[in-house]
């Protein structure tokens, strides 16, 4: 017949397992739920990076004399003095037909 402390010691035994066999898992759940939130900053990262070199980039554009007459063209409607400007106007031919009873 098996004793009680063998039964007690077997008993703590798997206690103990199904503790550290738990703790285990959620450990591993958590180390891949960090993993995917860094990927995910990661991309980000690299996101704001590429928007950042963009943007110095339009920045050394705009700081010579060729960007700023393309500043002044595009968003003030400038031009140099003597410089005619033509306006193109596209039409469709694409109408609705006329209800007429």
């Amino acid at each position: 017949m098996i004793r009680l402390r063998w039964v007690a010691l077997i008993t703590a035994g798997l206690c103990f397992l199904a503790i550290v066999g738990t703790a285990y898992i959620l450990e591993l759940k958590k180390i891949s739920r960090l993993g995917s939130l860094v990927d995910e900053r990661m991309e980000r990262l690299v996101a704001v990076t590429r928007d950042v070199q963009v943007l110095r980039e339009k920045i050394i554009f705009y700081r010579t004399p060729e960007g700023v007459a393309r500043l002044a063209r595009e968003q003030f409607n400038l031009t140099y003095p003597g410089e005619q400007i033509f306006r193109i106007e596209l039409v469709s031919e694409d109408s609705l037909p006329e209800d007429t009873p």
